[in-house]
């Protein structure tokens, strides 16, 4: 862990030791900006890093938050947004969805390379491995794959307007844009040519639903995107980069397809949906409907929506690492073209 006072002489021997945080140019600004907030010697860690948002604890000994930045390399579009991500933040402080409270917002790149958001750090960890949560017992892996479901209903029930978030996306043709934003996305993340992308744009392009509900979408809600408590309950939702206005059944799709994804691809994302307890896709859907009080009709293109979402995703992941970059991932050469055809698969098996 690296150790810092603030305010103190930029010191060359550890002010690079945390990849994406000069921690005395932190300290440095945060005197400015927040003076009197950080009360000692300050102290860091990486806690996650390279595929997503790279997040650091830091410390003074007394208080501790949490700072997120962007990820190292180029990141795709409007991905890895921090200002959107602290204003959601903010907005949904007042309402019954758990986030962090948002302590500061800075904008300038030039204190550490990206923009990034300090924020309180909340009580609880995630999870990941089925293999740290089994041994918790079946009835506590149910409880919080029923928190995680809970807490999604509850996201998709906050009205958008009375949270000041009214102008955050533009309901309106929401899902076309996801078709075609994501076709761009795949070739901004060097488009190889994958086999079957076109079909599954094809399809999703061809078989849009008619417009739905207008909701707050967080854009990336999965197991290890929350935080939980000792007794399993949800104690907050991170990771708001992505979020906007649209159809809520995107965020559910997601869900389902990361569950999937975590029996057919295990070391592309979290593999705790396979601990005895979890709940099924169907117990999933029967709850997401019923705390939600949406109607959940066939889930075909929303989860051919997902994988495409997910395999461009994986493919921006690839370039980064193609590019010298810490995100080393086993299986990813392959993964996106087997999620496009899982993709393609969920879209024909529509009625």
């Amino acid at each position: 862990m690296s150790s810092h006072t603030a305010p103190r002489t930029p010191d060359p021997s550890t002010s690079d030791s945390l990849p994406g945080l000069d921690l005395d140019r932190l300290c440095e600004y945060l005197e400015r900006a927040r003076p009197g907030l950080l009360g000692g010697p300050v102290r860091a860690r990486l806690v996650t890093g390279g595929r997503s948002n790279l997040t650091y604890e830091v410390t003074d000994g007394r208080r501790s938050w949490i700072v997120r930045r962007p990820p190292l390399g180029p990141v795709l579009g409007t991905a890895h947004d921090m200002a959107r991500e602290a204003r959601v933040l903010a907005a949904l402080g007042p309402t019954e969805v758990p986030v962090p409270r948002v302590d500061l917002f800075c904008e300038d790149p030039t204190v550490i390379g990206a923009p990034f958001i300090v924020m309180e750090r909340v009580g609880g960890r995630t999870y990941r491995r089925a293999a740290e949560i089994a041994p918790s017992g079946v009835a506590a892996v149910r409880t919080m794959s029923t928190h995680l479901v809970n807490t999604l209903g509850a996201i998709h029930s906050v009205d958008p307007v009375a949270a000041g978030l009214a102008d955050l996306g533009r309901a309106e043709g929401f899902l076309h844009r996801q078709v075609r934003r994501w076709r761009i996305q795949l070739g901004r993340a060097g488009d190889r040519g994958l086999a079957g992308a076109d079909a599954l744009h094809a399809a999703l392009a061809s078989g849009v639903p008619e417009a739905g509900r207008t909701r707050l979408v967080h854009g990336d809600y999965r197991l290890d995107n929350v935080l939980v408590d000792a007794e399993h309950r949800v104690t907050g939702v991170i990771d708001w980069e992505l979020a906007t206005l649209g159809d809520p059944l995107t965020d559910l799709a997601l869900l389902l397809v990361y569950h999937r994804m975590a029996r057919s691809h295990p070391s592309l994302t979290p593999d705790a949906p396979t601990a005895p307890g979890f709940l099924s896709e169907a117990e999933t859907l029967d709850r997401y409907a019923t705390v939600s009080g949406l109607p959940v009709p066939d889930m075909g293109f929303y989860l051919g929506l997902a994988y495409f979402k997910i395999a461009v995703i994986l493919e921006g992941v690839r370039l980064r690492s193609e590019q010298g970059h810490p995100v080393k991932v086993e299986g990813i050469e392959s993964a996106a073209e087997e999620l496009l055809d899982a993709g393609l698969a969920a879209v024909r098996e529509q009625p």
